[in-house]
């Protein structure tokens, strides 16, 4: 029997598994679920989330924009710190923290029981998240659906938003994952003005 609980604060970004969480939770759970989004830089991704939540049955959205704080306190400390994750630029993760941290604070001044997120069980997400919950929130609840939910495949997940009229941005034809912030690309372009200001220091001191 699942734990009752009377509000759920769900990080929420419109995409194929939070959309399908909003009425999943409500069935399972038979509580209020509030929505949460982080702007970190997703642009036009986040148009029409907040009628797509409130449809699906969650009672309010937030959309919180946290790019000048993400990109102060996190990018630009992260790229003076020269951190990669396997010879990789970080991306997505470094982001997990401060999105986290504003969910709780919206948990909290809603009087939530729990905090839910969409992370799958086998990646690096899920871990992101709940640690940064727990350090915020250590009496937080926290519900991880993919460990233990019927829907175990994206396919799954299709049926069961077309079943309940959850409109869709992909299909089974076209159905992958894709994230966005803002430290993806800007890293990238900083990498590279990196390069062309040595290539540059070189050729000049070539040339004295």
């Amino acid at each position: 029997m699942a734990k009752k609980y009377n509000k759920i604060v769900l990080a929420y970004s419109g995409g194929l598994e939070t959309s399908v969480l909003i009425p999943w939770l409500k069935e399972n759970f038979g509580c209020e679920v509030i929505a949460v989004s982080a702007d970190v830089g997703q642009g036009a991704e986040l148009d029409g989330l907040e009628e797509k939540a409130l449809k699906t049955g969650a009672s309010k959205l937030y959309i919180e924009d946290l790019k000048k704080e993400f990109v102060d306190e996190y990018i630009i400390p992260t790229m003076k710190a020269g951190a990669t994750y396997e010879h990789y630029l970080l991306g997505t993760s470094f982001a997990r923290p401060i999105i986290a941290k504003r969910i709780v604070e919206i948990a909290k001044k809603e009087g939530a029981d729990a905090i839910c997120h969409g992370c799958t069980g086998k990646g690096n997400d899920q871990v992101r998240f709940e640690l940064a919950i727990k350090a915020f929130a250590p009496q937080m609840d926290v519900i991880a659906p993919w460990r233990f939910w019927e829907l175990n495949s994206r396919e799954k997940e299709i049926e069961y938003a077309e079943a309940h009229n959850i409109p869709l941005k992909i299909t089974k034809e076209t159905n992958y994952s894709r994230i966005r912030t803002c430290g993806i690309c800007p890293m990238r372009v900083w990498i590279w003005r990196i390069r062309q200001t040595r290539l540059r220091s070189t050729n000049l001191d070539s040339l004295s």
